[in-house]
């Protein structure tokens, strides 16, 4: 495979996004002294750049971007050059103020913030490929330049519009996609409520409607709408590769499933030539450590196991939360590291220096307005040596032991109105399947329903409402050649155009899983059954129960209260080589974890009850060798047993048999052999 790895960067991608437009040009000495001092290696420039370099129609102003580039390249640091089109200029938006996206509800956004956006817009189009263009051609073999960095997260905080541009665009689209009118119909099922069409043009976007509109037609314009945003991105992508060859071209991500739900990321991993994502944590109260080991799994899948970039992350707070606590001491490092863990090849910030004017003038940054005499400008600098000191991992691949299925647009159908409970959350079925995991201390891929399984001995499904034929056909024969397979509530229900799969429901899924459900029951707010299984076992659930009819599965656990008291809850079945499980409530942690654990013995994962919890264990391993990862996000001293001796690259020294790592530490081993 070609290597898209930054061009030129021989270390492990270290720094951040550098907006020295934002200072005078008396502080950029500074900047890069301080850069040195703490081991940048590279930065992302000119992301919001656009009015400056570009400040009247067709008068481009570069001479401040030259100065930066080249004083940069002067101190040995790499590039990450961003087309700046998430922010087109106040000057191109009086022109033309119809490429400011539209609500569903008709109205027009104004300028004034960042990626307002009508991405249909032809006008847009043409200025971002300009602007592109010229800084393709000025800077496309420029020294610095390590790789490009088209836009910046795309679909946030805008995705879709639903202006009259963008209806013709989405008939356009439809006419490409069905061919005809009446595929239309039979896709949407628009004999419904008599929204029948006899033409395309009569079709606009799922604008404001007195009540529900047609979940299809809505289906459809979100995966337009991803579609367009992606034209886009091809476009710049497609201008740089011609004019810049040989330089990788990313652009952000947000694949934390907290954080971004507009775009459909496994088809976005295959456009880009390096996976990069940004990722802040959702400071609610829970273990936000699980959430960033998911998301950075999750990135590491959609990169198809590949290396891929941490391109973002906060020093400390940030400021767009309503309450944006510190990070403790020590957390940024073991944030930056899990992520390097889970395969990413730096560890990069928003922002290097920290704003004093604009919105994010109180989003931490790696030199803080309190300058070098700070906490965390001391905790940069120590994290910078200890990236530098992991830089031999260049092209190691993370180790999983599980796989998670999840698929955005099925997430996208679930969130549909009018389904059986707008309790029963997608999101939040993938975030409790995943903590039951990681405590366990398995590392987990995510998977497309309908990619290849086979290396995994055990793989979970959390919500997969929308399953098509074949996906449900590659889960079956997965357990029917020797897979273990557990299954969440409301999954296989319909098909790709939102349509009940034809006989009982689990629709696509039912011959696998052993069993029909009759009917679904969703519970009242804070209802909940209770539960009664092996070993005198009684977890509860809420949310949601259904009227389960085995038919070949057996009955693990059953209902002992509610509507469905006497029935199967819990269900097993032996299927070909393999074994399919079947949720139907949604468990509490514990039951959960007796779901999880008995599925794990029938796949043959030994536990791992010699690991504490919330001491992260991950491996990368590649012909540069193996290297055990061991994280403590606890507050006391633990050892972690190793599989043979070895050096830890943090501290130098020799480690063999149990490896003590302090409270809130990260250890590297580098094993031997």
């Amino acid at each position: 495979m070609p290597d898209t790895s930054p061009r030129g960067l021989t270390r492990l991608a270290f720094g951040g996004d550098y907006n020295p437009e934002q200072w005078p040009e008396s502080v950029w000495q500074e900047d890069v002294r301080l850069m040195r001092e703490a081991g940048v290696t590279m930065v992302s420039v000119g992301i919001f750049s656009w009015a400056l370099l570009e400040p009247a129609p067709g008068a481009y102003d570069f001479g401040w971007l030259d100065r930066v580039l080249d004083l940069l390249h002067s101190h040995g640091i790499r590039v990450d050059l961003g087309t700046p089109t998430v922010a087109p200029p106040a000057w191109f938006y009086r022109a033309h103020p119809e490429a400011l996206p539209v609500t569903a509800e008709g109205m027009r956004h104004e300028f004034g913030s960042r990626g307002a956006i009508c991405h249909g817009n032809a006008d847009y189009r043409a200025a971002a490929a300009a602007i592109t263009t010229r800084l393709a051609e000025r800077y496309g073999s420029h020294p610095a330049l390590a790789m490009w960095h088209v836009h910046n997260e795309y679909g946030v905080p805008v995705s879709a519009c639903y202006c009259d541009s963008c209806a013709a665009h989405f008939r356009r689209w439809l006419a490409t996609a069905y061919g005809t009118v009446d595929a239309v119909n039979e896709a949407w099922g628009t004999a419904f409520w008599g929204q029948h069409y006899t033409g395309l043009e009569q079709i606009n976007p799922p604008r404001a409607t007195p009540t529900v509109g047609n979940p299809g037609q809505a289906l459809d314009y979100r995966r337009f709408t991803d579609a367009t945003i992606r034209e886009n991105f091809r476009m710049e992508r497609d201008i740089l590769h011609r004019l810049s060859p040989g330089v990788p071209v990313t652009t952000n991500f947000m694949t934390a499933l907290s954080q971004c739900d507009s775009l459909d990321y496994w088809a976005w991993g295959r456009e880009v030539d390096l996976v990069t994502n940004d990722h802040y944590l959702i400071t609610d109260g829970r273990r936000t450590h699980v959430n960033l080991a998911m998301a950075a799994d999750l990135t590491r899948s959609v990169a198809g196991g590949a290396p891929w970039l941490l391109l973002e992350h906060s020093t400390s707070g940030v400021n767009w939360q309503p309450r944006n606590p510190a990070k403790a001491p020590g957390q940024m490092a073991r944030n930056s590291l899990a992520h390097v863990a889970r395969g990413s090849e730096g560890a990069m910030f928003f922002q290097w220096r920290q704003s004093r004017r604009g919105a994010e003038k109180f989003h931490s940054a790696m030199l803080p307005h309190g300058g070098t005499d700070t906490r965390v400008w001391r905790e940069v600098v120590e994290l910078g040596a200890s990236v530098d000191s992991l830089s031999t991992l260049r092209g190691t691949r993370t180790e999983a032991d599980a796989a998670m299925v999840w698929d955005w647009q099925s997430w996208w159908a679930q969130n549909l109105s009018w389904r059986p409970s707008e309790d029963h959350d997608a999101r939040e079925r993938a975030d409790s399947f995943y903590e039951v995991l990681y405590d366990r201390h398995l590392t987990v891929d995510f998977a497309h329903p309908e990619a290849d399984l086979s290396a995994y001995p055990l793989v979970v499904v959390p919500a997969l409402y929308l399953t098509t034929e074949a996906a449900g056909r590659n889960l079956t024969e997965y357990v029917r050649d020797g897979g273990t397979l557990v299954v969440s509530y409301f999954s296989g229900i319909v098909d790709e155009h939102d349509a009940v799969h034809e006989g009982a429901y689990p629709g696509a899924l039912r011959d696998v899983l052993g069993l029909t459900v009759e009917e679904f029951s969703p519970l009242l707010r804070d209802d909940r059954v209770r539960l009664t299984g092996p070993d005198g076992e009684e977890p509860t659930g809420d949310v949601w129960t259904e009227f389960v009819v085995p038919r070949g599965a057996e009955t693990v656990w059953t209902y002992a209260d509610g509507l469905t008291a006497g029935r199967p809850a819990v269900t097993r079945h032996r299927f070909g080589r393999g074994t399919a499980w079947y949720v139907s409530t949604r468990l509490d942690t514990r039951g959960l974890d007796a779901v999880i654990g008995r599925a794990a013995d029938d796949a043959r994962i030994a536990p791992r009850a010699d690991l504490p919890r919330d001491v992260e264990v991950v491996r990368r391993s590649g012909e540069q060798g193996s290297y055990l990862f061991a994280i403590n996000h606890t507050a006391a001293d633990a050892k972690v047993p190793l599989d043979g001796p070895g050096t830890e690259l943090l501290t130098g020294e020799r480690a063999a048999g149990r490896l003590a790592v302090p409270a809130g530490a990260v250890r590297v081993v580098r094993l031997d052999g």
